[in-house]
């Protein structure tokens, strides 16, 4: 087995990118109760605090904040996709390998992790969670995207439900140039 090397910071607060395999599937959206479920169930034994979550049709971000002695966002993970996985009817095609292995065919088998550096960092984060449905054509506007946690910072006061107005199609967001 591989040995993936990630920063250990008891008690971090990270940026995640996790993605399906199948990147035409709409399955997290299309099951986000299921979603939604493997996350509570998954905090009750191992907690975390949830800063921005968004969920897309195919991949989701979200940046949490793990408790001060605790460093392993990895299980956490795991836990999630194969309690989201387990949730599903068996209907996707598998590789010969994942056959083997008896593995599922929805989840990549990693994912991307980011630790936050610093406050500026972190808004740069949020925003960027925030924004995704925008970037990726799904909405016009952030707070017309249901699976975020925009609506409860919004309940919160933390921004304002117009935050961002209409967007056009054609900014940056954060990404590289080719």
């Amino acid at each position: 087995m591989p040995n993936y090397r990630r920063a250990r910071v008891p008690g971090g607060c990270w940026f995640f990118t996790v993605t399906l395999l199948d990147r035409r599937q709409t399955l997290l959206v299309d099951h986000i109760a299921a979603l939604r479920e493997a996350v509570a169930l998954t905090r009750q034994n191992y907690p975390f605090e949830i800063d921005a979550f968004v969920v897309l049709p195919d991949h989701l971000h979200a940046i949490w904040t793990l408790p001060e002695s605790d460093s392993d966002f990895s299980t956490r993970w795991r836990l999630i996709k194969t309690r989201f996985a387990k949730a599903l009817p068996k209907q996707e095609r598998l590789s010969a390998v994942r056959l083997a292995r008896g593995e599922r065919g929805i989840w990549q088998r990693r994912f991307w992790e980011h630790l936050i550096r610093d406050e500026t960092d972190y808004a740069r984060h949020v925003d960027y969670c925030y924004i995704n449905p925008v970037k990726h054509g799904l909405v016009k506007r952030v707070s017309d995207w249901p699976h975020s946690s925009f609506h409860r910072d919004v309940r919160a006061g933390l921004v304002p439900e117009d935050w961002a107005g209409d967007v056009s199609d054609t900014g940056e967001f954060g990404e590289r140039s080719p």
